[in-house]
């Protein structure tokens, strides 16, 4: 069971403390344990709630109502709330539950039903990017378990690889480009990789998918020996903007005169300054634009 304190709390639900605090003697939505120094602290289970109360809250539901919901009721309005595929926030937040409780389940309902309603691409882009973007950032701020984000992590993986062996099956090339897709040295978050190599599959590009965290060394003998038209890499791993671009430029002298396309939590943030060999991912549409270009 983690522990967590009152701002953890905060980060992740986006309540403020001391609207919490409010909420606890008010209307006693939760009851929190406290330390022998009277610090308060909280479960797992004080988190969910927190969560839950959330999602209604934030779509026109009283405090005070939610406050006479059994816990079953809570979670029936949620759900009801989740089956909505135009209220993205809800739906990442009802991610962010079933991470915690690590309900696989409840993952699979909510990613279900949003592709029924938005397809494929626009579910991952809308709702898991931003999701994963928002676990990451907690993640390195050490407010969730790391076996949480793996276990959602390995869930999206799966669901990615499937859509990429179905489109295989049916695979039919419509040019002779060759686009390699990497991840750099100690970067192991593959999601993006995978989705927009799935991306270029549907568009009649061959794929040459080598995973995560490759020497650079490695990478250089892959272009020297094969036919590469253009790269594609992400940054999500926590650095410096100094950092960053050290690994862009050392990455340009290993490749130098191929397009490289470039995505991840890092290159939103730091916004790192970029050689014109680089070419920036924003969305699924930005990137057929111009790979159609290479």
């Amino acid at each position: 069971m983690a522990v967590y304190s009152i701002k953890d709390l905060e980060k992740i639900s986006g309540i403020k403390a001391h609207t919490i605090r409010i909420w606890e003697r008010r209307y006693k939505l939760i009851e929190p344990q406290r330390t022998s120094t009277n610090i308060r602290f909280y479960n797992d289970d004080d988190l969910k709630r927190i969560l839950n109360v959330s999602i209604l809250n934030q779509n026109g539901f009283k405090i005070s109502k939610i406050a006479d919901l059994t816990e079953g009721q809570l979670r029936e309005r949620v759900l009801d709330l989740c089956l909505d595929s135009k209220n993205i926030d809800v739906q990442i937040e009802s991610l962010l539950v079933a991470m915690l409780e690590l309900d696989e389940s409840k993952f699979t309902n909510v990613l279900t039903n949003s592709i029924i309603k938005l397809g494929f691409e626009s579910s991952v882009e809308t709702i898991l990017f931003p999701f994963l973007e928002r676990i990451g950032i907690l993640w390195q701020a050490g407010t969730i378990n790391p076996a949480q984000e793996h276990f959602i992590s390995n869930l999206i993986r799966q669901k990615l690889i499937v859509a990429i062996d179905n489109e295989m099956q049916n695979f039919i090339p419509k040019s002779d480009k060759n686009i390699l897709f990497f991840l750099p040295e100690n970067e192991l978050h593959e999601i993006g990789l995978l989705f927009y190599s799935l991306i270029a599959r549907k568009e009649g590009y061959n794929v040459i998918y080598l995973g995560a965290s490759v020497p650079v060394n490695d990478l250089k003998v892959i272009v020297e020996t094969q036919k590469i038209d253009a790269l594609f890499t992400s940054f999500v791993a926590a650095q410096t903007q100094e950092e960053l671009e050290q690994n862009l430029h050392k990455l340009s002298e290993a490749v130098p005169n191929y397009p490289i396309f470039l995505m991840g939590l890092q290159i939103k943030e730091l916004n790192p300054v970029l050689s014109k060999q680089y070419i920036k991912v924003l969305s699924a549409t930005d990137f057929k634009s111009n790979i159609a270009s290479i």
